[in-house]
């Protein structure tokens, strides 16, 4: 099941995150043949979960793959399929997020969805991607939850246009800056006389550290933040799955640099990006002139990319769209309990006076 947004998102309340458009969505489907799809298990008192499944277009993605770059900031976690995307620079599969110990699971659910499209015949071999955090505190994560139906329902769900944002999907559990997190999404869309590129993120946000919106220090202001002190101290751990789309016809190796740059805006949040974190970013292209059709696999071909001269400005947009992408997982997310206890929401309502004020040199 979904879960319709309760809170409006970051945007919506004043908080414009850097100096680029958003697409007329702000979300990762605005990058043309991007889906996503969510499936939400809220059950009982303890059960807390669910998938995310993202798909770069909506073909046979086994036999048209798209070029990928992976990066990591901390490796606390279990992001499978990643050695071959660093391998090969590309991706075969729908990508899914999940829990933990769900991963198998989400695996096995992307693996019997790709050997059944047509064309898929003759597949002996998948690269199933599933990313995970640990949603352990509001879900009972030891009853694993999770099947490989739901994973291929996630992947049959995806769909383009607007994306569910909060406490939905692989977010369903999830708690960023010892608040509510869960799944943000945003774009920015680059002027023409840059190419006009649209990027688009998508994060499952589970991590921790002293959160900072707009480069205003709001877990400092209110008293909830990481290493604040020995007995009251915020955790710092956790984890963050970031995603990237672009439809800039870029290499492999110029969307790992793409990747790598998510980190930044990670850190405009507040994240130290702690020893217990599994902090990934996967940035694809969604260009069919970089596409890696059969026939392009069959014999040399010349492939066009952007020159590493036009990537600046891509490296801008995905910094601002992660930051806002983080802050709308917040926003959107309502308080909730669950396994272990409760969790509130991030109070908005005393975020937004804070950016407000004069800020000082």
């Amino acid at each position: 099941m979904n879960v319709a947004e309760a809170r409006p998102r970051a945007r919506e309340q004043g908080v414009v995150i850097g100096v680029l458009p958003t697409g007329p969505l702000n979300a990762i489907t605005d990058v043309a043949g991007v889906r996503v799809g969510h499936v939400t298990l809220i059950e009982g008192a303890n059960v807390r979960t669910g998938i995310t499944a993202i798909l770069p277009h909506g073909g046979n993605l086994y036999q048209d793959k798209v070029p990928a770059g992976f990066a990591v900031g901390n490796g606390y976690g279990k992001f499978t399929g990643s050695t071959q995307i660093v391998e090969l620079g590309e991706i075969e599969t729908p990508i899914l997020l999940t829990n933990t110990l769900s991963v198998p699971d989400a695996m096995q659910g992307i693996v019997d969805w790709t050997l059944a499209q047509p064309g898929n015949g003759e597949v002996r071999s998948v690269n199933a991607v599933v990313g995970e955090t640990n949603d352990g505190f509001l879900n009972d994560i030891r009853a694993r939850r999770v099947t490989r139906e739901h994973a291929r329902q996630a992947i049959e769900a995806a769909r383009e246009g607007p994306v569910a944002e909060g406490s939905v999907g692989a977010g369903t559990g999830t708690i960023a800056f010892s608040w509510k997190g869960g799944i943000g999404t945003s774009s920015r869309r680059l002027p023409a006389s840059l190419g006009g590129w649209t990027i688009g993120v998508l994060v499952q946000t589970n991590y921790g550290g002293a959160l900072t919106v707009d480069g205003v220090r709001v877990g400092e202001a209110l008293d909830q933040y990481y290493l604040r002190d020995e007995t009251r101290a915020a955790s710092g751990d956790g984890s963050v799955i970031v995603v990237v789309a672009t439809d800039a016809p870029l290499s492999d190796r110029n969307l790992e640099r793409l990747a790598r740059r998510a980190f930044l805006a990670l850190g405009r949040t507040g994240s130290p990006m702690t020893n217990g974190s599994g902090d990934y970013a996967l940035a694809f292209s969604t260009n069919e002139r970089v596409r890696r059709t059969p026939a392009r696999r069959a014999t040399t071909s010349a492939i066009e990319d952007l020159p590493n001269e036009s990537t600046s400005p891509l490296f801008q947009a995905v910094i601002e769209a992660t930051e806002e992408a983080v802050l709308d997982s917040l926003f959107v997310s309502d308080g909730m309990t669950g396994h272990r206890g409760r969790i509130e929401a991030l109070p908005v309502e005393r975020v937004l006076p804070l950016l407000r004020r004069p800020r000082g040199r």
